[in-house]
């Protein structure tokens, strides 16, 4: 066991102690260090003013993705490459081609929100040589500009594409055979226990040294990613004792597949699961694709999305229709139980003191059945769910419903279960008259609330219009609804 947090700033070793369990990047580059180019515009890991590289190993490898400064804490830092935007120029002064792009494409006004978008650009420059403008505009969905009308960047980023300078110029190419290196010897294994102020801060070397924390501290607050968690500190100022940090456990970021469906350890980020979710089940790609900006995906965990028991998760109600079940793992040894049954009430789950939510196995729609999900937000990208719904549909001989599992988020204090629409629909034909009939059973499943991101009323209408869209969709209209429309007009 240790004591120390180690980590590269740039190209700068850095060890701390006694560190607050809920101290920032953001503030530690900013206040520790005088690297003011990261900014901080929103605090809760929106706007991407505050946007980071931060490289880690994985896979054998070493990999470099933007994060949100202002919500990563630091006691997930450990073994890790942090790249702020003061790393990019070179020696002798000569901007990076990435920064370059953006003085010539005229991509900066007040300047305030574009060393964020210069490290996005940046990271889409290190993984993609060849993007294209949807890819662009993927990596910038977690930037907010108010100034530029965004064409302006998008035009930088094809133009740097272009623009590849030898490996030497750049600084994490240049050095990344160093850089892998120095990780590996921080990467030790070992358990850190720091903190400060009374507070405590525990990063366990393994998954079994994780089960013996909690076993001893089962009040402590377990963080993989802290897209959520950071909101706590940043916007309702709690303070957190302990903290325990979970982002470096290799066992828990397994994904694996099998002619039963998809493993999916519960520190796997979005990010990581998107292209194997994408492949196998299409509809999650899709949902993953929306979830949040870049910097979140890469971050946030499915696993974390689950053991945080949010009514407006998204992953929720579309892993509950596919039948998910969830590994809970403590000291005392494994328990699985379906999905749908870990939410009991809101901000409560089956969590027993010293479990933690270990794996999730996700089952792959079987030959015939149809499956979809639905998010609708106000804004289409990087943003929270109003509701979303999720459909598994199973038809027999001669059309009818043989079965059909239907799930909503942001219908009712978790993640639920439409029972009454499944039963209205069950040995009935697929057909227009039978999903009419069923669409007054909505009100018997749910009593949604109304709030700032929609109102009882348009959420309960909404839900029953989804229900029809599926229909539709699941009827023979080959692609989605709106991208049918598109593709006509």
């Amino acid at each position: 066991m240790t004591d120390c947090i180690r980590f590269i700033l740039n190209g700068k070793d850095v060890a701390l102690r006694d560190v607050d369990p809920t101290a920032t990047l953001l503030d530690f580059l900013r206040l520790e260090r005088r690297l003011t180019g990261t900014k901080e515009g929103c605090a809760e890991g929106d706007c991407g003013a505050c946007t980071v590289l931060v490289g880690r190993l994985r896979d054998g490898g070493l990999r470099y993705e933007t994060v949100n400064a202002c919500i990563r804490f630091m006691g997930s830092l450990h073994a890790t490459h942090v790249v702020t935007v003061e790393h990019l120029t070179a020696r002798d002064g000569m901007l990076h081609p990435v920064q370059q792009a953006m003085v010539d494409c005229h991509g900066s006004q007040c300047g305030f929100c574009t060393p964020g978008f210069v490290m996005s650009l940046y990271g889409l420059w290190l993984s993609n040589e060849n993007p294209s403008r949807a890819e662009i505009e993927k990596a910038l969905q977690g930037n907010l500009c108010r100034c530029t009308g965004y064409e302006p960047i998008v035009k930088a980023a094809e133009l740097v594409s272009r623009t590849r300078p030898s490996a030497l110029f750049d600084p994490l190419e240049r050095d990344r055979t160093a850089i892998t290196a120095r990780l590996w010897e921080l990467k030790t294994g070992e358990t850190i226990a720091t903190g400060k102020d009374g507070r405590r801060l525990i990063v366990p070397g393994t998954v079994a040294a994780l089960a013996e924390v909690l076993a001893a501290e089962p009040t402590a607050t377990v963080v993989a990613g802290a897209t959520d968690v950071g909101l706590w500190v940043t916007k309702q100022m709690r303070e957190l004792d302990p903290v325990v940090f979970i982002n470096h456990l290799d066992e828990l970021q397994r994904i694996e597949t099998s002619a039963d469906g998809i493993t999916i350890g519960a520190g796997v980020t979005y990010e990581q699961a998107s292209a194997t979710l994408g492949s196998e089940i299409r509809a999650l790609g899709r949902l993953i694709d929306r979830i949040g900006g870049q910097q979140v995906r890469n971050v946030g965990t499915i696993g974390g999305n689950i053991a945080n028991g949010s009514p407006i998760g998204d992953m929720p109600p579309a892993l509950i229709a596919l039948g998910a079940t969830v590994t809970l793992r403590s000291a005392d040894g494994r328990r699985v139980l379906p999905l749908e049954d870990f939410f009991i009430a809101y901000g409560k789950q089956d969590r027993r003191p010293g479990e933690f939510v270990e794996s999730l196995s996700v089952p792959r729609p079987r030959a015939g059945q149809q499956f979809a999900v639905y998010k609708v937000s106000k804004r289409r990208d990087e943003d929270i769910s109003a509701l979303c719904g999720a459909f598994l549909l199973t038809r027999g001989d001669g059309n009818t419903v043989e079965d059909v599992r239907i799930a909503f988020g942001g219908m009712a204090a978790t993640p639920k279960r439409a029972a009454a629409v499944e039963a209205a629909l069950r040995g009935k034909p697929w057909a227009e008259a039978t999903i009419t009939a069923a669409r007054p059973a909505f009100d018997e499943d749910y009593k949604p609330l109304s709030d700032w991101r929609a109102s009882a009323e348009y959420r309960q209408l909404t839900a029953k219009n989804l229900l029809t869209r599926f229909f539709l969709e699941a009827s023979g209209t080959p692609r989605e609804l709106k991208r049918f429309a598109e593709e006509e007009a």
